[in-house]
């Protein structure tokens, strides 16, 4: 085992110095080199050797994403996290950076105030995933595969005819599954759809917005009594847990600031837990790429009414622990790759 290799790439020397002291605190890590832009980094790869960049969206002289792009093409698999602004635009440019190839990011604390609370949101935010891309540096990677199954129960059988929602949990590597899997819905699709993305404000709202554009399906972001309606997906939005409810004859979305779960709002477990509820033996389930296990125990829910559990497979997922903790349980129908995810759903609806 030996210490994760960073280069840190951001024009503000503020910031390349508070990310270099924080980050040389953890025993497992060793900021090797900094950059003010893009064509320094690029200068600097090849000597310093890295096994991760993080990456500063707004430069001169070559921004983040020509920078991103540049990477992609020399080094096609050294991860880059996005160290982006929390604004709409930064948003949006974290979207594309994520389609370029970038495996996650990490907002920039503009509004924490105190360099403890600085140094707590990094530790918290960064520092986990960067040891999650390089785990097997660290060796920790978990190869262990789970067979993929088609486990027997009572959903096994299940008549999804009269399947009327698909709820989807996902986290990072999101952005880019959620393009996969929704992208492949007919307009006519028969069942609407509700999705908890781990995500921040504005960020849900252009994700939304990148998608619709994707998708032969409406794809919004979620508000306060939005109606739930055949081929039409909501986005729960960030800092908000959504939930949904029945009101005579419709179902509708409902948001709250409850305390997070698993350190997130919104949570899928939260969305799970409701879905169990109100759709009894007629919900489809989906567990796509994220770390740590939120949606572990709406799967227990979801299973517990009779429904119905697929999780996204190892190979196809950024990281592969959400899905893994509902695939270890036993709570899994089945374990697909994620371009077989929704040919599985119209399948078993038809």
């Amino acid at each position: 085992m030996r210490k994760i290799r960073l280069l840190i790439v951001d024009d503000s020397v503020i910031i390349r110095q508070k990310l270099s002291e924080i980050l040389s605190q953890d025993p497992f890590l060793d900021v090797v080199g900094i950059a003010a832009n893009g064509q320094i980094a690029l200068s600097k790869i090849p000597h310093l050797h890295p096994d991760l960049i993080i990456l500063d969206l707004e430069m001169p002289e070559m921004d983040g994403l020509q920078t991103l792009t540049a990477i992609r093409q020399s080094y096609p698999n050294l991860p880059v996290i996005m160290f982006s602004a929390f604004t709409e635009r930064g948003a949006a440019a974290t979207l594309e950076a994520l389609s370029l190839g970038a495996q996650d990011y990490v907002t920039k604390p503009t509004k924490l105030g105190t360099g403890e609370a600085v140094s707590d949101y990094l530790k918290r935010e960064l520092i986990p995933k960067i040891k999650v891309f390089c785990a097997d540096i660290l060796g920790v990677s978990d190869n262990t595969p789970i067979a993929r199954s088609r486990l027997p129960s009572q959903t096994a059988s299940l008549k999804l005819a009269k399947a009327q929602v698909v709820a989807i949990g996902v986290s990072t590597g999101g952005p880019n599954a959620l393009a996969t899997l929704l992208s492949r819905f007919p307009a006519d699709f028969p069942l609407s759809i509700v999705i908890v993305q781990h995500i921040p404000p504005l960020f849900s709202k252009r994700l939304a917005e990148r998608l619709t554009h994707q998708c032969h399906i409406s794809v919004a972001e979620g508000y306060e009594g939005a109606e739930l309606r055949p081929g039409h997906a909501w986005i729960t939005p960030g800092d908000f847990h959504g939930i949904v409810v029945r009101r005579g004859k419709t179902v509708h979305l409902s948001l709250h600031q409850a305390p997070p779960e698993h350190s997130c709002r919104p949570a899928v477990d939260v969305l799970f837990r409701s879905v169990a509820k109100t759709f009894p033996g007629s919900a489809i389930a989906v567990v796509l790429t994220g770390m740590g296990h939120d949606g572990l125990q709406g799967c227990h829910h979801i299973r517990d009414a009779g429904g119905h559990i697929l999780v996204q497979d190892q190979a196809s997922s950024v990281v592969w622990g959400m899905p893994k903790s509902v695939a270890q349980a036993g709570l899994a129908n089945n374990i697909l790759p994620l371009d077989q995810i929704a040919d599985e759903i119209i399948q078993l609806v038809r």
